[in-house]
This record gives C-alpha cells, sequence and structure tokens, in this order.
C-alpha cells in the first residue's frame, strides 16, 4: 500500500517575501538557498523545502488559504488511486524531472500537494 513518507514542503504565500525569508534567516537561521527559501537534506534522499510564494499566486488555488501542505509519498500513482478510491478528488496531475505531482483538497479547503521525489537527471 502506499503510504506518506513526511512533509515534502511547507509554502508559504506572503506580501514582501524577501522580508518574510529575511525574517526566517534572522530569527530561526535559515539559510537560503540561491533561489529562495530553506532546504534541509533528509537522511536517505530527497530535501525539505521551505519557500514563501508571492502573495498574488494562484499556485494554491483553489483554495484560498495562506499555506498548502506538500506530502513526500513513495509511490504517487498509489497515492492518487488510494485518494480516488476514497472518494475524493485529484486536482490535477503533473511530472517533472525532479518529482511527480498530485493535487487535491482538504475538508477546510487546504491544498494538499502530493510529492514522489525522483532524483534529478546527472
Amino acid at each position: 500500500m502506499a503510504k506518506v513518507l513526511g512533509i515534502g514542503g511547507v509554502f508559504v504565500k506572503a506580501e514582501d517575501t524577501a522580508a518574510l525569508e529575511a525574517w526566517y534567516q534572522r530569527v530561526l537561521g535559515f539559510e537560503a538557498s540561491e533561489h529562495g527559501g530553506a532546504m534541509w537534506p533528509p537522511p536517505a534522499n530527497g530535501f525539505t523545502l521551505w519557500s514563501p510564494f508571492k502573495a498574488t499566486t494562484d499556485y494554491f488555488a483553489p483554495s484560498t488559504q495562506a499555506l498548502m501542505l506538500n506530502l513526500r509519498v513513495d509511490d504517487i500513482d498509489g497515492m492518487v488511486a488510494g485518494v480516488e478510491a476514497a472518494g475524493e478528488t485529484i486536482l490535477g496531475r503533473q511530472d517533472e524531472s525532479y518529482g511527480r505531482f498530485a493535487w487535491l483538497m482538504d475538508p477546510q479547503g487546504l491544498k494538499i500537494e502530493l510529492w514522489e521525489h525522483l532524483e534529478a537527471p546527472a
């Protein structure tokens, strides 16, 4: 059975992403990557990503929440099948060189991004 492996990332809308990123660097010691946000490698593979998004982003749509939950999964196809078998709707899917994604909404309107990590091509 497919299972969630952990948190894949926390994505935050912000009016001023640079100021929010600077606060996390200053107050909590986040080390920003060259592309913004902070990453921490897990013990085995992949990474955990923290990244502010512009307040005007539509990436969290159709949710109006200021947060989107990204969950790492070991088998995106199995997870999607399980979500659909539970009577929930997958909003979309996308495959990239670094991972495979699917989205759904929780009962409170929080968008959830399921992410199967793929090793980047060498």
